[in-house]
């Protein structure tokens, strides 16, 4: 495994996990919504009168902050290994994943271990535990 260390930046992904928990924190005490982005976007699907307009600001503000910081700062450069049906499956399992573990990394890993939930604390280590076995697999037994 090689890390590119000249593309390590911490100080701008402690500022980023500063916005997610200032966003998250804000989200619960003036809504009293957590902020699980699968929940959010499920919402959407299935539109209650008068839960959709705090919805659609949430995805709308995931879709322009990096579009925002495109203005001030260099795009990185995107490289994914893999093709369109590796992805297109990979996003079905994730998708699948979230609906049977009641959440997704946002809403357990941050809303809800910040929370104390011990429902959160297993699910989040049971996909971590699954993607560090997946990436041990893809990696070290099938050699990609």
């Amino acid at each position: 495994m090689d890390i590119a260390w000249t593309s390590f930046t911490p100080w701008t992904a402690l500022a980023g996990g500063a916005l997610i928990g200032l966003a998250a924190a804000l989200l619960v005490l003036f809504n009293g919504r957590i902020a699980g982005v699968s929940g959010i976007v499920g919402g959407l699907l299935r539109p209650m009168r008068g839960d959709v307009l705090w919805r659609v600001a949430f995805v709308a503000g995931l879709l322009a902050a990096p579009l925002a910081w495109a203005l001030f700062a260099a795009r990185p450069r995107l490289h994914i290994d893999a093709g369109l049906p590796a992805l297109m499956v990979a996003g079905l399992l994730v998708g699948v994943g979230t609906r049977y573990g009641a959440g997704c990394t946002s809403g357990h890993g941050v809303c809800g271990l910040s929370r104390g939930s011990w429902r959160s604390l297993a699910a989040t280590a049971t996909f971590m535990a699954a993607g560090f076995g997946v990436v041990f697999v893809v990696r070290h037994v099938l050699g990609r």
